[in-house]
């Protein structure tokens, strides 16, 4: 599968509509997917070892740590953090803060090519990425985390620092309900900006179809990685492109490509299962490979069982003492 293979039958649900104001609010944060969601051990254990725990804890005990920045003192602050030569120069006191001690900084990298336009059912891939992406946003800033953003095809098209300022996450929802998909994705180009920007160790979230370029893709794990930061991918496909259920003659058009084929997909069918499942075993591998968590999701899936299901799998991680 690559970026000539996002192609999608003649069927496909439209894109994103253009609600404004609080309506977006509505529709990426599900108050039913929420409540689900919220009631998991989100605190303990999302995603990541000890970023995401109610203290912030590092988890990496007998390891140095690196100096992130200062805030001001507060009754019950260890004075021993204190950072006296400030105290000196503005008679106020400051406590030193260590990068494993600040919140969690999440960037969430979110595919916004046009082979997410492609939808079999009520939400196209587009959907329900932004759904995906707006959920963790919301809960992420539950923690007081902070939460960026950046919207990418073959540019990186729109991009919003981490914060956790309450009203950024109307933002975030607000440039999610703007975004369409469009264009081909250059995913070498977009990741290596990406990482050059990103400079604190955190969470990269990347979400997508993966129809791209996947030794780019290999290359962006490695260097995020190698950055220190945790990965997730969570790889978005409509049930259809899983499935392949269709039985009449079909015409199927590119999305990212000027490509159309009208074909009797029974013919295509076991051919077309054999192509992706060797598909899905090389992104699932190179990014075992690379220590990124890998999450597979089906539009058809419910977002809180698709979630819940890859938070399961976390503590069963960390219950069984895996490291990363």
């Amino acid at each position: 599968m690559s970026e000539s293979a996002a192609v999608t039958a003649e069927n496909p649900a439209g894109a994103p509509g253009g609600e404004g104001g609080a309506n977006y609010l509505r529709r990426y944060l599900d108050p039913k997917v929420l409540s689900k969601i919220t009631r998991l051990d989100l605190r303990a254990r999302l995603v990541v070892e000890g970023y995401i725990s109610g203290m912030h804890k590092s988890p990496y005990h007998g390891h140095s740590v690196e100096f992130a920045e200062h805030r001001e003192y507060v009754p019950g602050d260890d004075i021993r953090h204190v950072d006296w030569k400030v105290w000196a120069r503005v008679d106020r006191f400051f406590i030193k803060q260590y990068e494993e001690e600040t919140n969690l900084r999440a960037h969430i990298m979110l595919d916004a090519s046009a082979s997410m336009r492609y939808g079999s059912g009520a939400m196209t891939k587009f959907d329900y990425a932004c759904t995906l992406a707006a959920s963790l946003a919301y809960l992420l800033q539950q923690q007081q985390d902070a939460v960026g953003l950046a919207l990418f095809d073959a540019e990186l098209r729109r991009q919003l620092p981490a914060s956790s300022h309450p009203a950024h996450l109307k933002a975030l929802l607000q440039e999610l309900s703007l975004a369409r998909p469009d264009n081909k994705t250059d995913s070498a180009r977009i990741f290596h900006e990406l990482a050059e920007q990103i400079r604190r160790r955190g969470i990269v979230i990347l979400i997508s179809d993966i129809f791209m370029d996947i030794p780019s893709l290999i290359r962006a794990l490695r260097r995020f990685r190698y950055d220190r930061h945790e990965v997730i991918v969570f790889h978005v496909l409509d049930e259809y492109e899983l499935t392949f259920p269709f039985e009449d003659n079909t015409l199927f058009k590119g999305l990212e490509v000027p490509v159309e084929l009208l074909t009797e997909p029974r013919a295509l069918r076991k051919s077309y299962l054999e192509a992706l499942d060797r598909f899905l075993a090389e992104v699932r591998k190179e990014c075992v490979n690379n220590l990124a968590d890998y999450v597979r999701v089906s539009t058809a899936d419910p977002l809180d069982a698709a979630l819940s299901g890859y938070l399961a799998f976390r503590r069963r991680t960390l219950r069984s003492g895996a490291k990363r």
